[in-house]
């Protein structure tokens, strides 16, 4: 059994640690609590989005082959974009589907039609901008700039995001995910991007907190009155 000294050396440690641990161990718990009781499709914006939509068909397109590719075609997609086909090719350009003209940008308009094909229509447009960069905290990071972010007037602030280049549409974004994206900020620790799963906080909180819990249950097997009654027991 420890001795006296020991073991108020546990206790005190045992109490700064968890002192010094106890409000992220809140975060985790909060964050945690979120993500648990949070539908991740509400999350997603789904309840915005006409999910119901279809791609159009389109007839008469001109052959892949014919546009003399260079580097030949890796990967190759169809957009509609302003009711025009558009072909989407190595993830670098456009091509008029119908003529083989290249498209470098699409215009607001554009981005507006496609906004609506992918929105639910009883969202009305307050603006539309045109963003060339987003921070590792912006709610578009990692995703293709330049983009147009149209706004909608809802109290969730609703914004939908569509890249400039491809013409794609790309995501939405509104209150709670923006509540569930500084909450996962918090809960990976990552304070830098919020993404990543291995930072140094990260992994120095968790072996903290292990330590804590360790200590824990260390200290209880010291102070035990049953604990002590045994040991003396078996010293006998």
């Amino acid at each position: 059994m420890v001795n006296r000294h020991t073991a108020l050396k546990i206790r005190k440690t045992h109490r700064y640690l968890g002192l010094f641990l106890g409000i992220q161990f809140l975060l985790w718990t909060i964050s945690g609590l979120y993500f648990s009781w949070t539908d991740i499709d509400e999350i997603h914006g789904d309840h915005y989005k006409n999910l119901e939509y279809q791609s159009k068909a389109f007839n008469d397109l001109i052959s892949p082959s014919k546009l003399q590719i260079s580097e030949g075609i890796k990967n190759i997609e169809l957009r509609d974009i302003n009711n025009t086909p558009y072909y989407w090719i190595n993830n670098k350009q456009l091509y008029n589907a119908v003529n083989g003209d290249k498209k470098d940008t699409i215009t607001k308009e554009e981005a507006l039609y496609i906004a609506k094909n992918y929105m639910k229509s009883n969202l009305e447009v307050t603006s539309i901008e045109r963003i060339i960069e987003a921070g590792k905290h912006h709610e578009y990071r990692e995703k293709l700039l330049p983009a147009y972010v149209i706004s909608y007037k809802t109290d969730a602030m609703v914004k939908a995001y569509v890249s400039i280049k491809d013409g794609k549409f790309q995501t939405v974004r509104h209150q709670s995910w923006r509540w569930f994206d500084f909450l996962w900020m918090t809960h990976t620790m990552d304070y830098e991007g919020r993404d990543d799963f291995n930072t140094t906080v990260l992994r120095a909180f968790s072996l903290l907190g292990l330590i804590t819990v360790l200590s824990g249950f260390l200290l209880w097997f010291t102070s035990s009155p049953t604990v002590r009654k045994l040991v003396r027991r078996n010293n006998k």
